[in-house]
């Protein structure tokens, strides 16, 4: 084997081929790209925490069924609105059921939920915002007003708009979610578009007969990427907010569903005496979130390009 030729260890080879100044390929600099990123963020505590937060957050829903013995549907009336006990060690709710065993699998409702709208709306910001720049003329005023008038109202009051206009239930409420927050990166990939719309190298793929949807697609897209990952995790923690606050109301998840903003609104009316009911919830949602603004925070330092 060669790197066990090398007078470097294996590890240190490696790390070399990544930093390297001359890369021979394209993939090979992306890599190097790419682990100088990371290393960025490792040296972030907090951006560390975040991560470690959406870790635990994967792990919980996709081992959900290993971490409680439950049934979060199942309710147990002889244990209705039981405090923590051992036995059901974050208490029960009105109809018995196990808020621990919700909470967990209620995290899948939360990922499907985060996963959804991010893979609906970024797209959505990100083709409008580039179109809109690279166009000019007629075409970017059209969009860009489309956009200011989503702009113009409250993302919560627009969502709720759109949820009670679609229907309660999860898929509406992450349409509706999703229509609210395409905005932001519309105007994003916009200002990303008109920075590098004249650079040399859109330029040179115009003289080579590029067509406009090839060059949007192929060289300014990928430019707006890094900018756009940043936003769109930062966003994380509204969107969760938002679906908790569709749920509170009813206009998300219905029961019994284990979302998590249901299970607080569940819960108001026992606050004072069990109040346990909403508070394990709210804390849920309150760490989740924490975590992905974390996560948002580290990516934005890793990006800035003031940091290179």
């Amino acid at each position: 084997m060669s790197l066990a030729n090398d007078n470097l260890p294996p590890s240190m080879s490696w790390r070399g081929w990544l930093l390297t100044e001359t890369p021979h390929s394209r993939m090979q600099a992306r890599l190097g790209r790419a682990y100088l990123g990371w290393r960025g963020f490792l040296r972030n505590p907090l951006a560390m925490a975040g991560l470690l937060i959406f870790i635990i957050l994967v792990l919980t829903a996709i081992f959900a069924p290993l971490l409680t013995s439950h049934d979060p549907l199942a309710g147990d009336l002889g244990r209705r609105l039981s405090p923590p006990t051992d036995a059901n060690i974050l208490g029960t709710d009105q109809q018995g059921r196990d808020l621990w065993s919700r909470i967990v699998y209620g995290s899948r409702i939360t990922l499907m939920i985060v996963f959804l709208v991010a893979i609906t709306a970024a797209p959505i910001g990100l083709v409008i915002g580039t179109v809109a720049g690279y166009a000019g003329g007629w075409v970017e005023a059209v969009l860009m007003r489309v956009t200011d008038v989503f702009l113009a109202f409250p993302r919560l009051i627009l969502a709720l708009a759109f949820a009670a206009a679609l229907g309660p239930g999860i898929e509406n409420a992450v349409l509706a979610i999703a229509l609210t927050v395409w905005p932001p990166y519309a105007r994003l990939a916009r200002a990303e578009t008109l920075a590098v719309r004249h650079s040399d190298y859109v330029a040179a793929a115009r003289m080579s007969g590029a067509s406009p949807i090839r060059i949007i697609i192929g060289q300014i897209m990928p430019m707006c990427m890094s900018s756009l990952i940043v936003r769109v995790s930062l966003d994380m923690a509204g969107i969760i907010l938002t679906a908790a606050g569709l749920g509170f109301l009813g206009l998300g998840a219905q029961p019994p569903s284990p979302e998590w903003g249901a299970m607080v609104s569940s819960g108001r009316e026992h606050l004072l005496d069990q109040w346990w009911i909403s508070t394990f919830p709210g804390i849920a949602i309150f760490v989740v979130s924490l975590g992905f603004n974390l996560i948002g925070d580290g990516l934005r330092d890793v990006f800035d390009p003031r940091e290179q």
